[in-house]
């Protein structure tokens, strides 16, 4: 069998075998289990908040259990070390089995949210959130959730750090799911830090503090050799590539005379061009006057052919 598909194989089988434990033992607090598998056999953990109820009396409960994880489950020689959890308010797998309990008997879920959250709190945990989801309260399903104190959603502490715990409430509506995460007291976290009143920091950091100096102590001292060799670099001018000619100063102050000159010799082009264009227009104004004139004589004659003909019909 592959490496895949035996980690896949492994994980099935634990997750079957925490079920098993959660529908034997769940009167007594089951709280999680750890399995590690060693040459001697199967090493399995549970935590329970009664180790009592799953011993049973002279260890017959604890026999049974063990006959029946070797016949279902195919395990080599399992042998099961029951722990009581110091702290039953801080292991999330109790809290929503509780929790779950409380529902199906009745409780209102606002007041077995609020009240199973601040029991988690006053145990002193750094954080915890509970998710409700399912009808609480009617027919329509939907999402309460209660939080308090700091709580880690994703990244690696969400994963290490923080106690996750499922349970499920079986009401006449249907099902509520219960979601419990808590982050137990003590937890380191990454964003974690602690101030040191007292602290020396030449001793804490001696690097920092030497580097560390004021802007008089900077402009006080002399500049770097790095910093001088920089700007003597820059000052240095460049030598011209042997393929390209130098250029002397003289000659091009020469040119630029010699462009001016000629522009200034090209105004009086420019100036009898315009005296051209304005005797042109004072030709033009004189042939139309011209012509305005001999039209207002035709006009001027017309009229007076017109008077003569009808003076000839009086007649």
């Amino acid at each position: 069998m592959a490496d895949e598909h035996q980690f896949i194989e492994d994980g099935l089988q634990r997750s079957q075998i925490d079920e098993f434990f959660a529908d034997e033992l769940g009167r007594a607090g089951y709280g999680g289990m750890d399995v590690a598998k060693t040459p001697m056999g199967t090493q399995i953990v549970l935590k329970a908040e009664k180790p009592g109820m799953v011993i049973g009396k002279g260890g017959e409960n604890i026999r049974k259990v063990t006959t029946a994880l070797e016949e279902k489950f195919n395990l080599d020689d399992p042998q099961i070390d029951v722990q009581e959890v110091d702290e039953p308010d801080l292991n999330a797998r109790i809290v929503a089995d509780r929790l779950a309990n409380a529902l199906e008997r009745g409780w209102y879920f606002r007041k077995a949210g609020h009240t199973t959250i601040d029991r988690i709190m006053d145990a002193g945990a750094l954080g915890a959130e509970i998710v409700l989801a399912g009808k609480v309260t009617g027919a329509r399903s939907r999402v309460e959730k209660f939080n308090r104190g700091y709580i880690k959603h994703n990244g690696e502490p969400a994963e290490e750090v923080v106690d996750h715990g499922q349970g499920v409430a079986v009401m006449k509506l249907g099902t509520i799911g219960v979601n419990v995460k808590i982050i137990p007291p003590g937890a380191e976290l990454p964003d974690d830090f602690d101030v040191h009143e007292d602290a020396d920091p030449e001793e804490v950091v001696p690097e920092a503090v030497e580097a560390n100096e004021s802007v008089e102590d900077l402009l006080e001292g002399e500049p770097d050799d790095d910093v001088a060799d920089e700007r003597a670099d820059e000052d240095v001018e460049e030598p011209a590539e042997p393929g390209e000619a130098e250029v002397d100063e003289e000659v091009v102050e020469e040119i630029i005379d010699e462009e001016t000159a000629d522009g200034e010799a090209e105004a009086p082009a420019d100036e009898e061009i315009e005296e051209e264009l304005d005797d042109l227009e004072e030709d033009v104004e004189a042939e139309a006057e011209e012509l305005l004139s001999e039209m207002d004589e035709e006009s001027e004659a017309s009229d007076d052919d017109e008077n003569d003909e009808d003076e000839g019909g009086e007649d």
